[in-house]
């Protein structure tokens, strides 16, 4: 198999799920590539029909398997994908949130470019919103300011903050034709990582539950290859911020924050 794919779900939409799984089928399928589609499900067992409902009613695809793994709890985030990492040798493993549809080229463009590059370890989509906006993803490392300006502050504060935070969202090179090369901190909704960035990393550091695993990846993964945003490979996505999902959320947030700086450095 060319290709690897996890999604880590936890009480999923059925139908989000449900389309994301379709445009990940339809891109395998455009691009003719075989491949391993985990789903992790860390909900709990009230969600365990639905995700099984999902997989069964499949289509079925000749090289591609999509295979369930439960049971073991709401493990977080980065802990989840590592269960399909380790179980798979595919030479591209491609991160993906169960919130996100590829355009049907994706895969295709995608995987083209890392052949093409051996020098990139770790790729960025263009991600898009279901309007059609641009969404800013890749990141610059952002101090305590920035982060709670983003997650936090009223409209008109990140208004009056609008130059800091642009520059945090790297939109002075990000678009939608410009490849751009070594991105510090990308997006965990879709990494493409080759097999030896994963093996020299070791995948995600379990101990982020949720929130900064993929910042955290992004450093350690630049450490031993090049990450690079591929505008031609898009995706949209449905995704929120923390600060909307509810006071659990920002705890996750404020406790992966803590760990991350204490990691890397402290930015006021």
């Amino acid at each position: 198999m060319e290709l690897s794919i996890s999604i880590v779900s936890y009480a999923p939409d059925g139908r989000q799920l449900q389309a994301t799984l379709a445009s990940v089928q339809a891109a395998l399928d455009y691009a003719a590539f075989k491949a391993a589609v985990y789903i992790i499900d860390n909900g709990p067992a009230a969600s365990e029909p639905v995700v099984e409902a999902l997989l069964q009613n499949r289509p079925q695809s000749p090289g591609v398997s999509f295979i369930r793994i439960s049971g073991h709890g709401n493990i977080g985030y980065g802990a989840g994908h590592n269960l399909a990492i380790r179980q798979t040798d595919t030479p591209y493993h491609l991160v993906l949130n169960p919130d996100v549809e590829l355009r049907p080229n994706a895969l295709n463009q995608a995987l083209r470019f890392m052949h093409d590059h051996p020098q990139a370890g770790l790729l960025a989509p263009a991600v898009y919103t279901r309007n059609g906006a641009l969404q800013y993803l890749c990141r610059r490392y952002p101090s305590m300011r920035v982060l709670a300006l983003r997650g936090f502050a009223p409209h008109r504060w990140q208004q009056r903050h609008a130059p800091r935070l642009q520059h945090y969202e790297m939109r002075d090179v990000i678009g939608a034709e410009q490849i751009v090369w070594d991105i510090p901190l990308l997006s965990g909704c879709f990494m493409l990582l080759r097999r030896s960035v994963l093996q020299q990393t070791q995948g995600f550091d379990p101990r982020f539950f949720l929130y900064f695993e993929d910042y955290d990846l992004s450093i350690r993964a630049a450490a031993v290859a090049r990450t690079v945003y591929v505008p031609q490979v898009r995706i949209v996505h449905h995704g929120g911020q923390a600060a909307r999902k509810g006071w659990r959320h920002i705890g996750y947030f404020m406790r992966s924050a803590r760990r991350f700086y204490h990691r890397y450095g402290w930015a006021w």
